[in-house]
């Protein structure tokens, strides 16, 4: 009897531990979104500064130029990183998310039936 309360626990544990993991990812993911967003406004953001720097409103130099193809190719390779990182993100908490289920589906649940009517 000793060890039967004991490995009741092993689940729970365990249960708690993947709800912990759970949170950890959907912080990454999150901060995933964040960059996803941030990459995909320098993305749009490369264009409309060459373009204003071609109207003459920000000054017409090289290093404008360059730095709006560098604004969009590094919108393009954070976008990338980030959306892989998300995918993989989300696949690690379905599959947590599983394990999590079958935990619960293990545990030996009993009803409770003698119970009084009113607490006092």
């Amino acid at each position: 009897m000793g060890s039967e309360p004991m490995m009741d626990d092993a689940p729970a544990d365990e249960i708690s531990e993947i709800e912990a993991r759970i949170e950890e990812l959907a912080g990454i993911a999150e901060s995933c979104r964040k960059f996803i967003l941030a990459s995909k406004v320098a993305i749009a953001g490369g264009p409309v500064l060459l373009l204003i720097a071609m109207l003459g409103l920000f000054g017409a130099g090289q290093a404008v130029a360059l730095g709006s193809i560098a604004l969009v190719l590094g919108g393009f390779v954070s976008l990338g990183s980030n959306v892989s990182t998300l995918r993989q993100t989300e696949r690690a908490i379905s599959a947590a998310e599983a394990r999590r289920s079958e935990l619960i589906g293990q545990i030996d649940l009993r009803l409770v039936t003698d119970t009084p009517m009113k607490l006092m």
